[in-house]
């Protein structure tokens, strides 16, 4: 006779199971403002699927694969030399999916994917990736870099290297599938691009390549990027030329580099990150040689992109735990979400969730703009790049760990998701660049493309937010290195509120005025002067909390009642 379940385990919510976008009531019709109606319509089935599968298979996945990381081997049995990383069937799976089944890496390139005829918007591969980043964030790594090295060849590369590589990355049979990666760092020039020492040196009319690189994320992966200084460059960036460096030859042997070890990470454990040492190894110039760091920086920006993107969707996964949890565990008589010091917990967690998620479509969709050659455009992307991969990934840390807090003890156990998404969330804030070196590029691009101003001139919205608004870009222009961090901030958390007003006065139209209580709270707890020892104006409690935990449409009429006066 089976014992009966003990009545505690009855007290631990699992969410395990549950459709991860329907359990984000609000985010349909959030997509269906920055993509066009056929195409919202047609994604509709892709949307649920991939939110099935993010909620229960892909997750149990990302559990094991995160549990079993990649081993690098270095002989066959019978003692012949070849390198080979083996990744555990768990992690195989969690790329099929992405790469075969979805194409995520493929869609922005061409046709066919998820049977929709044209090469698909940013807004939609970010919004669909945004899904699947709730369960696993290992492979997204691969994902982006793939996708962002295509974008990069297709864009710098001469023909004949674009129609020998774009196949392979294109491709959705994973027998074909060609991945991309970047290896850039060194132990010398993490952040310091310009003290890299990899030599390119001529061979005829070919290059080959000499050095170490310490970090090489998807180390095993078809396609790299590399930065080189060719004999008799200049130093610092200036030198550098950007070569696209294969792993196997044109005649199907190995290229002459070596993987010597794979990095024991805090996160994403299941994507083999390593250090390469380049012994001659063959590549091709990309581009002009004397604009490589200029080229190569296109990738490392849709790698920022990517980097916020992944964090908006760590806070999501973080907030559907901790809201699924309050909403059905009791204690203390009371259900968690009724309790006040919990609502409070939950509603931070969704104002940081909530603003990534709203910057990272917007910034999306004035991508397809500037690739379609609209220069304000252009220069919006440019800074809100920084701004989503500065602030963003640093708000999923404390967010995240927040959410840890919800679940408890349980929380700190890697049977949990949690842990998992802590770890993870850290590596936003590091990769592509830290936050100072981001925060700086955030006044930079400013600087030298007048990127905020751009963001000013198109962005409209009630009269405090849009002050705030002003009053950010003027502190982005006038900072000093020493304050980068903090006027990037608040510049970040300006245009959040000013897209969220944005967001909420369209979604109005169709009953709904939530997003417009997100912006006042925005606005509030991030833009305005607060005195510590009084309450907020917009409070984290009562109606106003009420209103926003229950994820349901919020009547534009009781929206109205509960704005504090503009």
């Amino acid at each position: 006779m089976r014992p009966e379940t003990p009545p505690a385990a009855a007290a631990l919510p699992d969410s395990r199971g549950i459709n991860l976008y329907e359990a984000d009531p609000s985010y349909a019709a959030l997509l269906g403002l920055y993509l066009e109606p056929k195409l919202h319509a047609h994604l509709q089935p892709h949307l649920r699927r991939l939110g099935a599968l993010a909620g229960d298979e892909l997750d149990s996945l990302a559990a094991a694969a995160d549990r079993n990381p990649p081993v690098l081997h270095h002989r066959t049995r019978a003692g012949a030399e070849r390198q080979w990383i083996e990744k555990h069937p768990a992690y195989r799976r969690l790329e099929e999916v992405a790469f075969s089944e979805y194409g995520l890496a493929a869609m922005s390139h061409r046709g066919g994917v998820l049977g929709w005829p044209a090469p698909l918007p940013p807004a939609a591969k970010y919004g669909l990736t945004y899904l699947y980043v709730q369960a696993e964030f290992g492979a997204c790594c691969p994902l982006s870099m793939t996708d962002s090295l295509t974008r990069t060849l297709r864009k710098y590369g001469d023909a004949a290297l674009v129609a020998r590589y774009l196949p392979g990355l294109t491709a959705q049979d994973l027998d074909a599938i060609t991945q991309g990666a970047m290896f850039m760092t060194e132990q010398g020039a993490g952040s310091d691009v310009g003290a890299v020492t990899t030599r390119a040196v001529r061979d005829g009319g070919d290059w080959r390549l000499y050095g170490e690189k310490w970090f090489c994320s998807n180390a095993d992966a078809g396609l790299a990027m590399v930065l080189a200084r060719p004999d008799g460059a200049p130093a610092g960036t200036r030198g550098l030329a950007l070569y696209l460096l294969p792993k196997t030859l044109p005649d199907g042997s190995p290229n002459a580099y070596r993987l010597v070890r794979l990095k024991d990470k805090l996160g994403t454990r299941d994507m083999a990150s390593g250090e390469i040492v380049l012994e001659g190894a063959l590549a091709y110039v990309v581009g002009d040689p004397a604009r490589g760091f200029v080229q190569m920086t296109d990738m490392i920006n849709m790698s920022r992109l990517s980097n916020g993107m992944r964090a908006a969707g760590l806070m999501r996964r973080a907030l559907s735990e901790s809201l699924f949890i309050c909403r059905n565990r009791v204690a203390f008589g009371r259900r968690l979400i009724e309790l006040a010091l919990m609502r409070r917990q939950l509603m931070k967690i969704m104002l940081a969730a909530e603003a990534a998620r709203s910057v990272m479509l917007f910034t999306a969709r004035e991508l397809a703009r500037a690739d379609a050659g609209d220069d304000a455009a252009r220069r919006r992307v440019r800074i809100l790049t920084p701004l989503l991969k500065f602030r963003a990934c640093r708000d999923a840390r404390r967010a995240t760990g927040d959410a840890m807090e919800v679940r408890g003890g349980s929380g700190y156990i890697e049977e949990w998701s949690d842990a998992r998404l802590v770890r993870d969330a850290h590596l936003g804030s590091i990769w592509e660049g830290t936050s100072n070196v981001v925060a700086l590029d955030v006044l930079r691009a400013q600087r030298r493309e007048r990127g905020g101003d751009a963001l000013v001139e198109d962005l409209g919205s009630t009269r405090a937010i849009g002050d705030s608004l002003h009053k950010a870009a003027q502190f982005v222009r006038d900072a000093d290195e020493a304050h980068a961090r903090q006027a990037a901030s608040a510049l970040y958390y300006a245009v959040a509120a000013s897209v969220l007003h944005s967001e909420g006065e369209r979604l109005s139209e169709q009953g709904d005025a939530r997003r417009m209580l997100l912006a006042a709270l925005v606005h509030e707890h991030k833009l305005r002067a607060r005195d510590p020892l009084r309450p907020a104006r917009v409070p984290f409690e009562g109606e106003f909390a009420d209103a926003l935990l229950s994820e349901k449409p919020v009547p534009p009429h009781t929206a109205e009642r509960l704005l504090p006066s503009r």
